[in-house]
């Protein structure tokens, strides 16, 4: 499922092509994804100004000119496509078709149909239920150790999947959790309320650190991931730990190999010996 550098890259490609253009044509091709499509979707969003895409956890925010927000998830497999015009041939799962007056054509292609859409206003968007229950941002001004240890403390469950909670913190992963917790030098089977004080600045830092490095790097491609242009994203060519079960450890003096345990259904890769 893609992660928030994945989201991001993906929130960054369409704003760079339809932001502030108006949704000339909307075409919905089916009538479920994960959640029934709203019934008004297409009326809703045809002839409208897209004024500004935003990201908040793992979701895309549309923000149209009559105040409309449009809510996407990609699901496990969904990915957003650009193209100069529609194509002549629409593939298999191209869901969800956006025309912009630029002739920018945006489509939404999930062939799992996981993800999903939904439509909600600027008054009502921080209380939809998908919006609602969410943490902090890790890459916003008011993430830091000390908001990290207040959300661990009391809870007295593994760190590594208590770091998944979207309640905690919004957008944190699979992938990028044990990135994080691997160069926060933490062990991924810590008691989460024992992530206080520097361990726990050590972890807000290290957490915002790979995220902004993924970004940057277009996120990771594994399975479905791919930017809006096509291209891949190239994080996981800079993986420490993650996938790498059995290879030995980059820290120059450690060189042990790395290890791999399941975790609430989740594989969790690490060091034993520089994670404690």
């Amino acid at each position: 499922m893609p992660e928030l550098p994945e989201v991001e890259t993906v929130k960054s490609g369409l704003a760079n092509a339809i932001e502030g253009q108006v949704i000339s044509n909307v075409e919905c091709r089916v009538g479920k994804l994960r959640w029934p499509v709203p019934d008004n979707f297409v009326d809703r969003l045809r002839g409208r100004r897209l004024v500004q895409l935003s990201r908040r956890a793992k979701y895309i925010l549309a923000h149209f000119d009559d105040e409309t927000i449009l809510l996407l998830h990609l699901g496990m497999s969904g990915r957003m496509t650009i193209s100069d015009g529609r194509p002549a041939e629409l593939e298999k799962h191209d869901h969800i078709i956006l025309t912009a007056a630029n002739g920018k054509v945006v489509r939404f292609n999930d062939a799992r149909r996981f993800g999903s859409v939904h439509l909600a206003t600027t008054a009502t968007i921080n209380a939809h239920p998908l919006i609602a229950g969410l943490g902090p941002e890790p890459l916003g001004n008011h993430f830091s150790g000390p908001v990290l240890a207040a959300a661990l403390k009391g809870r007295r469950t593994a760190i590594k999947p208590t770091l998944l909670n979207q309640r905690l913190v919004a957008g944190v992963g699979n992938i990028y959790a044990s990135e994080a917790l691997f160069r926060a030098g933490i062990s991924p089977r810590r008691l989460a309320n024992s992530v206080a004080g520097q361990r726990a600045e050590r972890l807000a830092q290290a957490i915002r650190t790979v995220l902004e490095e993924a970004i940057a790097a277009g996120g990771s491609s594994l399975r479905d991931h791919v930017q809006p242009n096509g291209e891949l994203g190239y994080f996981q060519h800079a993986f420490k730990v993650y996938d790498r079960a059995d290879l030995p450890c980059p820290t120059p003096t450690c060189g042990r190999p790395l290890q791999r345990l399941v975790q609430t259904g989740r594989a969790t890769f690490f060091c034993s010996n520089c994670q404690r």
